[in-house]
C-alpha cells in the first residue's frame, strides 16, 4: 500500500530519514568524542532503541520508570532515568527496573536520593546518581555547587548508591561555570566525576565546544519537528515523522477543517519567531491551522493561492513530534513512500 492510500488521520515515520538522523548524530558524537544517550521519549519504540545503540550510543535516556521497564524488557542494558524519582510508591518498580539494567538516576534534592537508595537496597543492587542542576532555564536542579557536594558525599554514604556526576537540562547560560564550579569543589574533596551530561536537541551541534561536557543526551533528533527546524538544527527534508489529514470541510472560502485535531497533533505551539498554529501543512505552508479541538483542525486559507477541496488529503509537520507519539497506539512505517510496517508504540501512556 501506498502512505497516500492510507485511511486518515495517522501520523506516518519515513525509515530512510530516521537512519539518516540516527547516524548524522552518532557520526557527530564520535567525531567530537562525546558519548551519545539518546532519549527515547520521542520514538517510544524499542526497534529504535536497540539500532541507536547498533550506532553506537552508550545507553538510552528514559524520563519515567514505566517507560525504562518497556526498554529494559526489550532488551536495553544501560539506562538514565533524568526525573527526580520521589515516595515510597516508587522503591519497588524502581528496584525491580535496577535489577534488570544498568541504572543511574538522576535528581536534585535528598528526599529523591534516599528513595532511590531504598531501592538499591532493596535490590541488592547499585544504582548511580547524576545531580541535576538548573543552568538557566528555571524548572529542576540544584541552585549551587555546594548542593552537588552535598548529594555527592550523600550519594557515598548510603552504600549502594554511587555519584556519578552531573546532569542539566536544557543548557543555560550557566553551564560552563557550573560545571566548573562543581568540579572544582568535587576535586577538592576527592569525588570523581564520570560524567558530566547535557541535553536537548535544539543547540546539539556545538555541544563539543562546551568545556566539561562527555555526554550528549537528544530525543527529538530521530524524527525532527517545525520547533528543531525553527531551531536551525534541521532541514524540512531531515524530518521523518508527518501526519496525514483529509479536508472534510470547507464552509467558506478561506476556511478548511481537517480530520485531524489535539487529539492527533497535540495542542503544542512553536515561538512566534518560528510560525503560527498548530503544525505547519507541507502542502499548503502559506495556510495556517488557526485552531485544533479534540477532533478538528480549523485551517486559516486567506493566504494560500490555491486551496485543497473537500476530500483533498494533506501532509502536516508536527509541532512537537514527541506528544504526537504519545498520543497515538500505533505508528505506520514507510520507505519510499510505501507502507512497511504498522508498530505498536509500547512506551506509549508511560508516564509513572
Amino acid at each position: 500500500m501506498r502512505v497516500d492510500e492510507l485511511d486518515t488521520p495517522v501520523p506516518v515515520i519515513d525509515l530512510d530519514r530516521v537512519e539518516h538522523n540516527l547516524t548524522k548524530m552518532q557520526a557527530y558524537c564520535d567525531r567530537h568524542g562525546l558519548a551519545l544517550r539518546p532519549h527515547i521519549k520521542t520514538h517510544k519504540l524499542p526497534q529504535f532503541a536497540r539500532r541507536q545503540i547498533e550506532l553506537g550510543a552508550v545507553g538510552i535516556t528514559c524520563q519515567k520508570i514505566s517507560e525504562a521497564m518497556v526498554m529494559a524488557d526489550a532488551g536495553c542494558t544501560d539506562i538514565l532515568l533524568t526525573y527526580p524519582i520521589v515516595g515510597a510508591g516508587k522503591v519497588a518498580p524502581l528496584a525491580e527496573l535496577a535489577g534488570k539494567t544498568k541504572l543511574t538516576v538522576a535528581l536534585d534534592n535528598a528526599v529523591a536520593l534516599d528513595t532511590v537508595a531504598a531501592a538499591a537496597t532493596r535490590a541488592g543492587v547499585e544504582i548511580g546518581i547524576l545531580v541535576e542542576f538548573d543552568s538557566g532555564d528555571g524548572r529542576c536542579g540544584v541552585q549551587t555547587a555546594d548542593e552537588v557536594l552535598t548529594l555527592a558525599r550523600r550519594a557515598a554514604g548510603n552504600g549502594l548508591t554511587r555519584f556519578r556526576g552531573l546532569m542539566t537540562y536544557p543548557r543555560g547560560p550557566r553551564t560552563v561555570p557550573f560545571i566548573a564550579e562543581a568540579r572544582s569543589l568535587l576535586d577538592g574533596a576527592g569525588i570523581a566525576v564520570e560524567t558530566v551530561s547535557v541535553g536537548g536537541t535544539p543547540g546539539c551541534w556545538d555541544t563539543h565546544e562546551l568545556p566539561g561536557v562527555t555526554e550528549l543526551r537528544v530525543g527529538t533528533y530521530i524524527y525532527h519537528d517545525r520547533a528543531t527546524v525553527g531551531a536551525g538544527v534541521a532541514t524540512l527534508d531531515e524530518c521523518a515523522v508527518h501526519v496525514r489529514a483529509t479536508v472534510v470541510s470547507r464552509p467558506t472560502p478561506d476556511r478548511a477543517v481537517l480530520d485531524c485535531g489535539s487529539k492527533t497533533l497535540s495542542s503544542d505551539r512553536v515561538a512566534p519567531s518560528v510560525g503560527e498554529g498548530y503544525g505547519l501543512i507541507l502542502d499548503y505552508p502559506d495556510a495556517v491551522i488557526v485552531r485544533v479541538n479534540e477532533e478538528h483542525a480549523v485551517v486559516d486559507l486567506s493566504h494560500c493561492a490555491t486551496k485543497p477541496e473537500i476530500g483533498d488529503r494533506v501532509r502536516i509537520l508536527p509541532n512537537h513530534v514527541c506528544v504526537v507519539t504519545n498520543l497515538h497506539d500505533r505508528m505506520v512505517v514507510s520507505r519510499d513512500g510505501e507502507v512497511v510496517g504498522n508498530w505498536p508504540v509500547p512506551a506509549r501512556g508511560c508516564t509513572r
